[in-house]
């Protein structure tokens, strides 16, 4: 498709980590051949039953960032399947928030399901094992400037890492480093008029270069398989501008790593194109609430199970 400002066109946005819960994919495989072949596929990959870690937990299995990413990808693959089952509409472009952009490479026909859910599944160890744990933080700041929260950053790094993580929407940006540098920027943009910045509870300090060491692994993993030239146009993360080819995409999960995620531009560039409708493929439904966020007249669906699918095509005309 050449890029031009298309009226009306549609997105596929896929999510990443945050989105996980037990139970999920259960009713797509359950409703969908098509979806259940892809938790059959997931499972074989990894050699273990994924499946029955996303449908009945335990929550402590789930949360482990190994089983997290591959499991998040694997529902969103399994709906999007479901999806196409039932003939909804190809999108014009697609994009992934962090790990979603390999789901997103998944749907373009870049990646195969196999390989894309054996390498998030070390790319979860590789972020875990880069930085031991408690040394190394995130925090969302709501209502502050990107460039408040990017100077207040720089002058709380005092030689350590503190930098922007997650560029979410106007009023979400998550921050990541040292702990104790976070630390020292909560109390600056406090000051400085956010309306809340807070510490998430996650298991590593992504997209900051404290991941280097796992940036450096997952490279090496990712030059071994490979990325074809994409179906669908994907708007990457770390440039928040579209590529076509294999080579292109690679690079872009490499470097994603340790850059932020650019997801306020990502869905800015989308719109500047023409996309007025999104379609959340996956489990929950934080996507279309940043959607609305940056711009509360775009349409935004989620698809998660069979009634949000239905609901989903009843909304679009698909």
């Amino acid at each position: 498709m050449a890029i031009g400002n298309r009226q009306s066109a549609m997105a596929f946005l896929f999510p990443g980590q945050g989105s996980q819960y037990a139970g999920m994919g259960k009713d797509l495989a359950e409703k969908f051949p098509a979806a259940r072949q892809v938790f059959e596929e997931a499972d074989a990959a990894l050699g273990f039953a994924l499946s029955e870690v996303c449908f009945n937990g335990p929550a402590e299995q789930l949360q482990l960032t190994e089983n997290t990413q591959p499991a998040i990808l694997t529902v969103s693959i399994a709906a999007l399947r479901a999806m196409e089952s039932e003939g909804f509409a190809a999108p014009d472009f697609v994009a992934g928030h962090s790990l979603g952009e390999y789901s997103a490479l998944v749907a373009a026909g870049s990646l195969a399901l196999t390989d894309a859910v054996r390498t998030v599944r070390a790319r979860g160890r590789y972020m875990q094992e880069a930085v031991p744990v408690g040394t190394g933080a995130m925090a969302a700041i709501l209502s502050a400037d990107i460039n408040l929260v990017a100077a207040a950053c720089a002058e709380a790094s005092q030689g350590q890492v503190c930098s922007a993580a997650n560029i979410n929407s106007p009023n979400q940006v998550v921050i990541a480093g040292d702990s104790a540098a976070i630390d020292r920027a909560i109390v600056l943009v406090k000051e400085r008029g956010a309306r809340r910045a807070v510490k998430l509870n996650v298991s590593a300090p992504f997209h900051c270069a404290l991941m280097s060491p796992a940036q450096e692994r997952l490279a090496a993993d990712l030059q071994s398989i490979v990325f074809a030239n994409l179906k669908v146009p994907l708007v990457t993360n770390v440039d928040a501008r579209v590529v076509r080819s294999g080579a292109q995409a690679r690079q872009a999960l490499i470097r994603q790593v340790t850059q932020p995620v650019r997801w306020l531009d990502s869905v800015e560039f989308l719109t500047g194109h023409g996309v007025q409708r999104f379609v959340e493929i996956g489990p929950g439904k934080v996507l279309r609430g940043l959607v609305r966020q940056i711009d509360r007249n775009l349409s935004c669906v989620n698809i998660e199970d069979e009634a949000s699918l239905r609901a989903a095509c009843e909304a679009l005309g698909a």
